[in-house]
């Protein structure tokens, strides 16, 4: 509002100068006309030349004077002889009716004494003025009209919105915690709000998700190991009290209580990866050296059931990740692939870096997954009718997904022909690494174990 109000009076007062300019240039000109015309700056040569310019210029107002102020010829009554620009508003120095116009004219002292003055009618400039100022007060008030309006229109969109906005988390505050921020597909500052405000309303109801979930594994899953443990002492107590029995019933306990932590740990550290919060120590990590641990770590498991735990060559390729939880996910591939295969199997290890990706692959030879089953164990505590027998908490495939998912990257199974092959697919980063042999992949027959 205060910048047109700014360009319609500096408008409206360049229009002024500029016809003022106007003005003053006529009635100079026509001065210098009039004394060219004289020839000489005194009564006898101006008093011809006045009168007829009086007859036949209505346009302008002329007078010429004597020394004592009389009027010798024009259409003007006398005036007090003072030379150069002049404005003249008072209405008796103007005849015939004309008294109310203002005048703007040039007056020069003759040298005989004598006074010529020659005006011009100044009233469109004062018609200007008031058209100028006219102009300024209707449209303050237009701008005025237009500013309050748009100000309570402008208000009531913007109280609107943020209603919506308080609609939406009085009912997240009373449960409905699926609620979102409607979108008006303007792209505005609002809509870029509600889009911060629905990402972090879908981040908690994730992490609300995932607790609810906890607590309920845990109330369910937790409620078999204790009760077998509750089972063994009673029958401990009501048993023959021998060190021996003790004993045994303090061992199976210990099973008891291993399996419940087991479970509570898993459950734990499931949640806060699934949560996005165990991202604290993310770094460059090369998949040959988890590679050459974990197998290093499952060698004497291995051995034990006549196993063949083989790594291929190269096992290339770097990510960014947190190197705990990425042998842990190696790990558990591995540990299920020993557990549901039987002796004398075979399980592989290779890993290969493609442009932006980098593949890691678990294969074995075993009995391996029906395909329709093969999305669900990664359900948590999913276990197929043939591994009811192996130990296990039916977490290790739900935590290597959410490890995989929280790195950025996929997993899927697939049928080795026969067996189980395992996919996982990573972002790679590309490290300036000392060069080695890239021969051939290859099974190496020193890496067996």
């Amino acid at each position: 509002m205060l910048s047109g109000m700014l360009v319609i009076l500096l408008s409206g007062l360049h229009s002024q100068r500029s016809l003022q300019g106007q003005i003053r240039h006529a009635v100079a000109t026509e001065r210098a006309e009039v004394l060219s015309a004289a020839g000489g700056q005194d009564l006898g040569h101006m008093l011809p030349v006045v009168r007829n310019l009086v007859r036949n210029e209505p346009a302008f107002f002329y007078l010429l004077q004597d020394a004592s102020g009389a009027v010798l010829a024009g259409n003007m009554l006398h005036l007090r002889p003072v030379s150069g620009s002049r404005w003249l508003s008072w209405a008796h120095r103007l005849p015939f009716g004309l008294n109310d116009i203002p005048v703007y004219g040039e007056g020069v002292v003759l040298a005989d004494g004598g006074y010529f003055f020659v005006g011009i009618d100044a009233s469109p400039l004062s018609r200007l003025r008031r058209d100028i100022g006219a102009i300024v007060i209707w449209s303050l008030c237009g701008f005025c009209v237009l500013g309050i309006g748009g100000g309570l229109i402008l208000s009531a969109v913007i109280l609107r919105r943020i209603e919506t906005i308080s609609v939406t988390a009085r009912r997240i505050m009373s449960g409905d915690i699926s609620q979102r921020i409607p979108y008006q597909g303007t792209d505005d500052e609002f809509d870029h709000l509600a889009h911060s405000l629905n990402a972090m309303l879908e981040q908690n109801e994730r992490l609300i998700a995932s607790l609810r979930q906890v607590s309920n594994d845990i109330a369910h899953d937790m409620r078999r190991p204790l009760s077998h443990l509750r089972q063994r002492l009673e029958t401990a107590s009501l048993a023959e009290h021998t060190p021996a029995g003790f004993r045994a019933a303090i061992d199976d306990a210990v099973i008891d209580l291993d399996l419940a932590l087991e479970i509570f740990s898993s459950l734990l550290r499931l949640s806060r990866i699934e949560g996005g919060i165990a991202t604290d120590t993310m770094m460059p990590v090369a998949l040959d050296t988890v590679t050459a641990q974990v197998a290093e770590l499952y060698r004497p498991a291995a051995e034990d059931r006549h196993q063949a735990l083989l790594v291929a060559s190269p096992v290339s390729g770097t990510v960014a990740g947190d190197p705990v939880l990425l042998m842990q996910m190696l790990s558990n591939l591995v540990e299920n692939a020993l557990n549901h295969t039987p002796d004398g199997s075979r399980i592989t290890i290779s890993g290969v870096a493609d442009g932006e990706r980098v593949t890691l692959v678990v294969a074995d030879d075993g009995a391996g997954i029906p395909t329709g089953s093969r999305e669900r164990v990664f359900d948590r505590f999913v276990r197929l009718d043939s591994s009811r027998s192996v130990p296990g908490s039916g977490l290790g495939l739900s935590l290597v997904r959410a490890i995989v998912r929280l790195h950025g990257g996929s997993i899927t199974l697939s049928d080795n022909r026969p067996g189980l092959r395992c996919t996982i697919v990573l972002p790679h980063i590309a490290l300036f690494n000392p060069v080695r042999d890239a021969g051939p992949a290859r099974e190496q027959p020193g890496n067996m174990m």
